[in-house]
């Protein structure tokens, strides 16, 4: 099942990036939710933003609050086309570092076309698993952002191992995902097509979280929560109406969130949230 789901999220991803398709089908794009405004995220404004890497494939903005500093080394996880990355290049300045992991050759070939244009002599892109960065050394990085990828490989603990693997002490990950609450369906949840989409891939947020300080993360922090609605002609694909009702009666609803933790030795092993945006019910400082 785990080759199927990567070999689908290859697929779709290969196929945007060679314009054949203008997004990956996914949950983050405008095209499959009813409230346009609840994804609508505005790249445009954010200094580093260059357009042609800007394939609007995620749900959050990653760099926005990550703590990015000059001379930092950053790592993005499935960096795309590169527009996380040209972004956090712009925070860690010339005497920075960062590095672009992506397992999609296709989406590799135009990260380096993109980086190529712009003339950055300290961006790196790199094809490699993200669960398996054999080309990232150990304790290698300040920061690591990522962007409504980590939902697409079913093996989400050993992703935040690899993470942990990499970061340097007292570095910290600032990560944007869909992570659901409820009981998601199972035929939702074991539709391979969906994992490229982020609807599959989601993981509930308590377990989301768990796997986030079981490989040793402090310092565990929702920064941001938001619904997504899913449109119901996207979910009548996969569902039948009826249930399609059952679902929309009931208390689940897929989020994206924006989560930081860091990799200390001292340091809180609480779950908190900072949110506004928080729904009912939602655990606040959560601690071991």
């Amino acid at each position: 099942m785990e080759d199927q789901i990567k070999k689908k999220v290859k697929e779709a991803y290969a196929n945007v990036a060679l314009g054949k398709s203008a997004t990956a089908a996914n949950c983050c794009s405008l095209d499959t939710i009813v409230d346009e405004q609840s994804m609508a995220l505005d790249y445009d404004k954010v200094e580093g933003h260059f357009e042609e890497a800007d394939l609007g494939l995620g749900c959050g903005i990653p760099t926005d609050n990550a703590q990015i500093k000059a001379g930092d080394v950053v790592i993005d996880l499935g960096s795309g086309a590169g527009n996380d990355v040209f972004i956090a290049r712009q925070l860690v300045g010339e005497s920075g570092k960062v590095i672009g992991v992506d397992m999609t050759e296709e989406m590799h070939e135009l990260a380096l076309k993109n980086k190529a244009k712009l003339g950055y002599t300290n961006v790196d892109f790199i094809l490699n698993d993200i669960e398996d960065m054999k080309d990232v050394k150990d304790n290698t990085a300040n920061v690591v952002i990522s962007n409504c990828v980590l939902n697409l490989v079913p093996d989400k603990k050993s992703i935040f191992a690899e993470i942990h693997r990499v970061l340097k002490m007292d570095g910290h990950f600032n990560i944007s995902d869909i992570v659901y609450k409820g009981d998601l369906p199972d035929v939702i949840k074991d539709v391979a097509d969906l994992h490229a989409g982020c609807i599959s891939g989601a993981s509930e947020k308590g377990a989301y979280l768990g796997f986030v300080k079981e490989v040793g993360f402090k310092d565990i922090t929702v920064k941001s929560e938001r619904e997504i609605i899913l449109s119901d002609d996207l979910l009548l694909n996969h569902i039948s109406a009826e249930e399609l009702k059952k679902f929309r009666n009931s208390e689940t609803g897929i989020f994206s969130v924006t989560v930081y933790a860091k990799k200390s030795e001292s340091g809180s092993c609480c779950v908190s949230s900072e949110s506004k945006e928080q729904q009912p019910g939602t655990t606040i400082n959560r601690c071991c």
